[in-house]
């Protein structure tokens, strides 16, 4: 039978109801992608069928908070310029670019994650799931699960929204599609902070100078 969770993850990648989710879980053997198969045969998967339509259009967002200590920009894509100047596809740009401020994402997807930082995280997940005592067979399935509280921590699309952890930027998305009519993506963001990474580069500077006048 079809896990919460699952019907959950279900509706946010396809916009679907949560009736619809759960019927199509038990359709298919709680398989997830046959799943959304069979919503996108019936028509019930809203955002799917815009997803693959050009997003040309759209705005740069910005964003500042603590007096200016914090800021980002963010590029958010439609495809047609009415759809760039509604203030519910605005409203949405600077929900997450707030959003970034506080959550600082390092990457937009998880395809965006660079293969040996991901390595290097299963690795870890693994040697801790190990030294818990974990039984061999099952690791490998613990490690997945934890794997996915990493991209939930430094993917924007998979980070739960700050100001309502019920759904995500990628569920927020979607909702949008459906509610609009027209694909939207995050294309890129930036987030500066004020000062970050000067104390590292006086460090190292300080460490040069003290190099060569042979100071140790």
């Amino acid at each position: 039978m079809a896990s919460m969770d699952q019907i959950k993850e279900l509706r946010e990648r396809t916009g679907a109801g949560m009736l619809e989710c759960k019927k199509a879980l038990v359709e298919n053997g709680d398989n997830t992608e046959k799943a959304i198969d069979w919503l996108r045969a019936k028509g019930l998967a809203k955002a799917s069928s815009k997803a693959g339509r050009q997003a040309t259009e759209g705005v740069v967002e910005t964003y500042v908070h603590g007096g200016g200590k914090i800021g980002v920009m963010v590029e958010l894509n439609c495809e047609t310029d009415f759809v760039a100047i509604n203030e519910n596809f605005k409203s949405l740009a600077r929900d997450i670019a707030m959003h970034i401020a506080a959550a600082a994402p390092e990457y937009l997807s998880r395809d965006q994650v660079p293969p040996e930082a991901v390595e290097r995280e299963r690795k870890v997940q693994l040697e801790r799931v190990m030294a818990e005592g974990k039984p061999e067979a099952v690791a490998q399935k613990i490690v997945d699960g934890r794997m996915g509280k990493f991209y939930e921590e430094v993917c924007l699309l998979d980070q739960k929204f700050v100001k309502d952890d019920s759904k995500t930027i990628d569920a927020m998305l979607k909702s949008a599609v459906a509610t609009i009519g027209e694909n939207i993506k995050v294309r890129r963001f930036v987030r500066f902070v004020m000062g970050e990474g000067l104390e590292k580069k006086q460090t190292d500077f300080a460490a040069e100078v003290a190099a060569a006048a042979g100071i140790k």
